[in-house]
């Protein structure tokens, strides 16, 4: 097993650091070459609309769909999440969204940085709550049948009335997270990732 950790933009170090805790070797991802002989594959949060122009401008946005076409493991955290959906609303018309998992999302949905918390939270398939930081996270609008949602919150809206969201979802070889696990330095979630995936 070989963990690859886009490294364009955004936290790649730290989930480079919880991968190396658990054992795992890991990689930093920045040119399509790289991605040969990785197993697992993670884009970070970070500012998508950057990561996007910066998955063109390196060739790795072709390399990255060919990874994904062949059902290899993928986990998207935040931005990633974004770049992994389906579509993206509140995004720039040329953006990537790989649709990797069949999710509509809402860039920044749960607010600006000032509106960043963290939570304890419940997860499908851990063991105990953990604890994760949603920053400029998206909120997932719709999900298509075949996606699992792995953990949820209430989520208010601000023209009135709350429900409840996915924050981890599932489909096939992909995972997303609206949040960072990684900025906690909780580790569940990308053990997860290698166990199951």
């Amino acid at each position: 097993m070989k963990a690859g950790v886009l490294a364009l933009q955004g936290d790649f170090k730290e989930h480079l650091d919880i991968f190396r805790e658990l054992g795992v070797d890991a990689i930093e991802v920045r040119l399509p070459s790289q991605l040969d002989g990785v197993s697992h594959l993670v884009i970070p949060g970070g500012e998508s609309t950057a990561i996007s122009m910066l998955l063109e401008s390196s060739g790795l946005d072709k390399s990255i769909r060919q990874y994904i076409s062949e059902g290899r493991p993928i986990f998207g955290t935040c931005a990633g999440m974004i770049l992994l959906s389906k579509e993206i609303l509140g995004g720039r018309a040329d953006q990537i969204a790989f649709g990797a998992i069949d999710i509509t999302v809402q860039r920044n949905g749960f607010g600006r940085q000032v509106e960043s918390f963290e939570t304890r939270l419940e997860v499908k398939g851990i063991a105990e709550p953990i604890d994760v930081a949603f920053i400029r996270a998206p909120v997932v609008v719709r999900m298509g049948d075949q996606v699992e949602d792995l953990a949820s919150v209430d989520y208010v809206f601000k023209e009135g009335g709350s429900r409840r969201v996915p924050v981890v979802c599932a489909q096939g070889s992909t995972l997303v997270s609206s949040f960072h696990p990684e900025v906690t330095g909780e580790s569940s979630l990308h053990r997860l990732f290698v166990e199951r995936f």
